[in-house]
């Protein structure tokens, strides 16, 4: 299970979607977790500067590294060869061959900037230790490219110049406020950015550096969400995302000169994200409908909407426009699909499938859809989640489940493959991933009903879905355990201690257990955030004894039911000592603790051998807990 989060979230109706029974009966057969993990994750999309090949990340060698694929014949070719640490390329250089990526050490998040020469030799561009570095985007005329970095101080990311030819930075913007850098536009002039106030309020502001001039964009009342889009080809407006008077994010224009603000698209979902192609040809806008992704993308000179393949039963995202404007890549995923790379001509609307991600040893009509179903809370609210039903569920039969919780908080279960649900769902696992309040993707009322009641009422909407799965007829809710990673760890640790009797198991995925320490101990990089972070989850100096409440550490006595924990030993957000104190205080109890923790590893399992390790340990702790073996521990 690899989870990312910002820890970079009795009568009951149950309102289907999609209804819980459309997957009938059918014996399949059981892949290992190895079969499953065969499969080869692939990410990222660079055109080669004579657009013949494509830079992307792949696992295929069991970490992380660089590869190409040729868009005429399809051929892989691995570039980089690392056999420890994850590599994550960033991008061709404009007009020749040599590579930019990132890479960390054992997943501490310090990462640097490497270029990759067309002989095949690394070198670190920013090797300051212990400072962070993120490639932060190309200047237009192609001779030098942008990065942040912490190396002057710990707590904020300055923005840098750097000279692609010589190698040698010139800082743009020392960061001293503590901005997030938006962008900056074509012609160099504008430099756009972020101010977090909370997790739901922020302001946004331009730099102009021919005057000097920071303006700022968004003076208003109460709580509304801005964030820069990316500049027009001429620069003469930013494009960006609010909420403002409304639920979700939508697409705004600043026209600079006039000082005019125009609203250019709106739906009654998210906006994702939205930029233009290299001369603005193109306009590419990702929606979030209803934990799906919705691509559109519009031909600016003709008005017209690009017509994109329809794929079945799975998304198009990751849109990528090449420079001279006639390729598109896109990834495509569906819940039994993982995702593969396409190619799209658009002069000629031809596509092309590169990438064959999932193994042949796993037919896919032996797996399971998402369905997207709601239900509602203990004070009626709704609560979407995504609902996994094997298919060898006899008619009459019950079958053990899983509720699933994901990280953040704020984060979002989203329709998408994920080896390990369709693992444990292969395996006879009922799963339920919930996307209880303060999720994102469902309104900023969803998002912000959480704060300052973590561990109480989202985690009852987590109680609640196993009240849900009682409906479906086809679940023994003596037999369901609680899932989840980061955030959603420290979900499964506040429901055996706060809820002792709701869940059979728990399986914590590096949750905190103590929120006081985890506060206190956030990354320095992280400086800009921590009010916002303190505004949602509590000031340790201030709130230490509402902190300490909703800590499972020190309600670690409650715990009855048998627990798992999994840990990266080099996780620079939840710390292992969060781990190694909840598990010594639940073996206290006498109570069944099994313990892995990863040395290679970070916040969230990246190297292939490890999430192998981590999915089998937890499908044993489940099965031994959850189908007979320990009948006593389970009821």
């Amino acid at each position: 299970m690899t989870i990312r989060s910002i820890f970079p979230t009795l009568a009951v109706l149950a309102v289907l979607l999609t209804a819980c029974g459309t997957v009938g009966y059918k014996e399949v057969p059981q892949y290992t977790i190895e079969q499953f993990m065969d499969k080869v994750t692939y990410g990222g999309s660079s055109f080669s500067p004579d657009e013949t090949n494509i830079l992307l990340m792949s696992d295929k060698s069991g970490v992380f590294n660089a590869w190409t694929v040729n868009i005429e014949s399809g051929a892989l070719t691995q570039v980089t060869k690392s056999e420890t640490e994850a590599i994550f390329p960033i991008s061709y250089f404009p007009l020749d061959q040599r590579i930019l990526y990132e890479s960390d050490q054992g997943g501490n998040e310090i990462s640097h900037i490497y270029l990759l020469d067309e002989q095949g030799n690394s070198r670190d561009l920013t090797p300051n230790d212990g400072a962070r570095a993120s490639f932060a985007g190309w200047m237009y005329d192609d001779q030098s490219f942008l990065y942040e970095s912490n190396a002057r101080d710990p707590r904020f990311l300055d923005i840098y110049e750097m000279n692609i030819e010589t190698f040698e930075s010139t800082p743009i913007y020392l960061n001293d406020s503590g901005y997030f850098f938006g962008g900056i536009s074509d012609d160099e002039r504008y430099l756009a950015f972020l101010k977090v106030i909370t997790e739901h309020n922020n302001e946004m502001y331009l730099l102009d550096r021919q005057t000097g001039e920071m303006m700022h964009l968004t003076p208003h009342e109460g709580d509304v969400a801005f964030s820069p889009s990316g500049f027009s080809v001429h620069s003469e407006s930013l494009y960006y995302l609010t909420n403002a008077n409304s639920e979700y994010n939508y697409l705004m224009r600043f026209d600079i000169e006039s000082g005019l603000h125009e609203k250019v698209f709106e739906t009654n979902w998210d906006v994702l994200y939205a930029y233009f192609s290299r001369s603005g040809k193109y306009r590419v806008i990702a929606i979030n409908n209803d934990a799906k992704t919705e691509i559109r993308v519009d031909n600016m000179e003709t008005g017209q909407p690009v017509k994109l393949p329809e794929m079945p039963d799975a998304n198009i995202t990751s849109v990528r426009i090449s420079r001279s404007e006639e390729l598109m890549t896109f990834y495509v995923e569906g819940s039994r699909s993982p995702r593969n790379l396409f190619t799209y001509n658009l002069k000629t609307s031809d596509y092309k499938q590169l990438t064959h991600s999932m193994t042949p040893e796993i037919d896919i009509d032996n797996l399971v859809d998402a369905q997207v179903v709601r239900y509602k809370s203990f004070d009626a609210l709704e609560i979407p989640a995504l609902l996994y039903k094997p298919h060898q569920i006899r008619p009459e039969e019950s079958a053990p489940a899983i509720v699933m919780v994901h990280g953040g908080p704020g984060g979002q279960a989203r329709v998408g493959y994920s080896s390990d649900v369709q693992y444990f769902v292969n395996h006879g696992y009922v799963v339920i991933d919930v996307n209880n309040r303060g999720s994102s993707g469902y309104g900023k009322t969803f998002f912000k009903a959480d704060d300052m009641r973590h561990g109480e009422d989202d985690l009852a909407d987590c109680v609640y879905a196993k009240h849900f799965l009682a409906t479906t007829g086809y679940v023994d809710t003596s037999r369901v355990a609680i899932m989840g990673g980061s955030y959603g760890g420290y979900m499964v640790l506040a429901a055996l201690a706060f809820q002792p009797e709701a869940f059979a198991a728990g399986v914590d995925y590096f949750g905190i257990s103590n929120w006081v320490r985890t506060l206190e101990s956030i990354p320095p990089y992280w400086e800009a955030f921590r009010e916002a972070l303190y505004v949602e989850m509590g000031n340790p100096s201030v709130d230490g004894d509402y902190l300490l409440s909703i800590s499972p550490l020190f309600h670690a006595d409650k715990i009855r039911r048998p627990l798992m924990v999994l840990q990266g030993a080099n996780d620079p957000r939840v710390i292992q000592p969060e781990s190694d104190d909840i598990v010594e205080a639940v073996k206290n109890n006498g109570v069944p603790v099994e313990y892995l923790v990863f040395e290679d590893e970070g916040h969230g399992f990246l190297k292939k051998e490890n999430r192998i390790e981590a999915s089998k340990a937890a499908l044993t702790f489940l099965d031994t807990y959850l189908k007979g073996q320990a009948e006593d521990a389970a009821q």
